[in-house]
């Protein structure tokens, strides 16, 4: 005789308040986390919020042709910085054939991010020949500083060394001549002979130099005139020294020291901006010495920086100083005592954060292969994207409300289940972009809200799948608790199969495009995600708990579940043989 079979053993869908209660409990903690960060609200996309639109125009004026490929390379450029900005959703494309449009979102730096996104950020480390306060400012030198590097400037180390602000001389720049004139002139002789600037790199192309009898050619001429010339406290000045200067041939430029411009004249340069592989900010709180940054060279690059140091240490200052130009300008001009190897450089001194993650962000994303003038600059007002939005909410308010009569008019009492279902869908979906916004600097604009109304069809889906194999398995005559359980293996399938091809879809979407679009695909596939927890943690403990129920279980008739208005099949019964006589003793019309 057969043992009798077992019943099935519990498992964790018998226990369904475990999963209720765990998705309760991230609701709360999510919520109190969105209240505490005092971000309540989705930061909004410039389309709905507004913002500022940048409109630069590409100039062929550094030996590379307006083309598709520098056009293309400048957009990918000017996207990771704004990236490296902390903004999100903004905007970066090409209009025509020389014109790149940048909308930035509103809430974000955008005075920084128009410094950025247009600057050339040309970085040369050139050797200083001379250098001395402006005329109309007053010397502030720091002896203490030029000799030891104590008193507040950091020493000289393998590391490098800086000082103030970005242009961080740790030496400070003096007068090398009691004329100027003669300053220019007693450093270009110099400069004649094995320099600082005579490297490998740039020997070949060394700068114009004075004759035997100390007498000068034309463009030692024209250098020193500029130098004279040269006034560091007028900003136009400060704007156009040294503009258009070749890398190989030397030049003048200002640069800023405890709030006093310093003018300079600098070397031909020794190594090339594209030669930092990499620079991050970093707090040094080792000797409280502040933010700084630090670069790392590629390997050419570091026998370069190797070279010039190792010359550089041993001239006089200010010729044992090199200065970090970016873009015309001295951001830092660190005497140096050794030959700094290793590939490992720091540029340190009175750095704010801003200041240091700034000066990082434009050295790590590297030099346009174009240089842009900015064409116009635009506010786009908050008035047509409220709009926008306004319609955006109604067009989802109306397609919930017609989900919503859908699932009252056909599954009755189970609506119930949808629309709770969808309720926790919608509040986890918002406290997470409100959560992202300042988290990873999402933005919510018109194709994000679209992707949220396209998900409401898609975890309705979900519920639905879920439901009709319950009522396909009261057709088959099960009672209701029977026909959750061994209805929720197949739907569940399906639910994880639909929502993946979505994610999948969303995936590419989002990696493919850029810009707005990737609102749409990041949206969707945040929404699909969460349909899978809902389901799983919500609506099948939830349709567990109520099919114990005697108006669910007893197949009311506004239940969504009454086997008469489903068709259902007579009650599947197991019947058994009666005990009694052997077969053979029983009457053939009883049997």
């Amino acid at each position: 005789m057969a043992a009798p079979k077992r019943g099935r053993s519990a498992s964790a869908q018998s226990k369904p308040g475990r999963s209720l209660a765990l998705i309760l409990i991230a609701i709360v903690a999510l919520t109190g986390g969105m209240f505490a960060s005092g971000h309540t609200t989705p930061r909004l996309g410039i389309d709905l919020a507004g913002g500022t639109s940048i409109t630069l125009q590409a100039k062929a004026d550094q030996g590379s042709a307006i083309n598709k490929a520098n056009m293309d390379t400048a957009v990918d450029i000017m996207n990771r910085r704004v990236n490296g900005l902390g903004v999100s959703e903004a905007e970066v494309q090409t209009q025509g054939t020389s014109n790149i449009i940048v909308n930035i979102p509103k809430g974000t730096n955008s005075e920084e991010a128009r410094q950025q996104v247009g600057t050339t950020a040309k970085l040369y480390f050139r050797p200083v020949l001379a250098s001395e306060p402006s005329t109309s400012a007053t010397p502030s030198p720091s002896p203490s500083a030029s000799s030891s590097g104590a008193s507040g400037s950091p020493s000289p180390s393998s590391s490098a060394s800086s000082g103030e602000k970005a242009s961080s001389s740790s030496a400070s720049p003096t007068a090398s001549a009691t004329t100027q004139g003669r300053a220019v002139t007693d450093a270009l002789k110099a400069d004649s002979t094995p320099s600082p600037s005579a490297t490998p790199s740039t020997s070949a192309s060394a700068a114009p130099s004075a004759s035997a009898s100390g007498g000068t050619d034309a463009a030692t001429a024209q250098l020193q005139a500029a130098y004279t010339k040269l006034n560091c406290d007028s900003k136009a000045e400060r704007a156009t020294a040294g503009k258009n200067a070749k890398p190989g041939e030397p030049t003048v430029a200002c640069g800023e020291i405890n709030k006093v411009w310093y003018k300079y004249v600098l070397g031909p340069s020794a190594v090339d901006g594209t030669e930092v592989k990499k620079a991050q900010a970093t707090y040094d709180t080792q000797t409280a010495a502040g933010w700084q940054v630090q670069m790392n060279f590629t390997s050419a690059g570091a026998k370069k920086f190797a070279d010039i140091t190792g010359q550089l240490a041993k001239n006089q200052q200010p010729q044992n100083e090199f200065g970090i130009v970016l873009d015309g300008e001295v951001v830092s001009s660190p005497y140096v005592s050794q030959s700094i190897t290793g590939g490992q450089a720091e540029i340190s001194g009175s750095f704010t954060q801003e200041e240091a993650q700034s000066l990082a962000n434009v050295l790590s994303y590297g030099a346009l292969p174009l240089s842009f003038k900015e064409q116009s600059v635009t506010t786009v007002t908050a008035a047509l994207g409220g709009e926008q939005l306004h319609a955006g909410l109604l067009a989802g308010a109306i397609g919930l409300a017609l989900v919503v009569i859908y699932l009252v008019i056909y599954y009755r009492g189970l609506s119930l289940v949808a629309i709770a279902s969808l309720l926790v869908s919608a509040i986890l979906t918002y406290v997470l972009m409100s959560l992202l916004g300042p988290a990873i600097g999402f933005a919510l604009n018109l194709p994000a809200v679209c992707g949220a109304i396209v998900a409401i069809g898609i975890t309705a889906d979900s519920f639905i799948v879920f439901f009709e194999r319950i009522r396909d398995g009261i057709r088959e005559g099960r009672s209701l608790r029977p026909a959750v359980e061994r209805g929720w293996p197949r739907a569940r399938r399906t639910i994880l199969v639909s929502d993946f091809v979505s994610f999948l879809a969303a995936a590419v979407l989002f990696i493919v495009t850029v810009g707005k679009v990737q609102g749409f695909a990041f949206t969707l596939g945040l929404t699909t995600v969460l349909d899978v927890v809902v389901v799983f943690f919500f609506t099948k403990p939830l349709m567990t708990i109520l099919a114990r129920h005697k108006f669910f279980a007893q197949g009311h008739k506004w239940s969504g579940l009454d086997p008469k208005s489903l068709g259902a099949k007579p009650p599947l019964r197991r019947t058994r043989r009666p005990a009694g006589p052997a077969a053979g003793s029983v009457d053939p019309k009883e049997a």
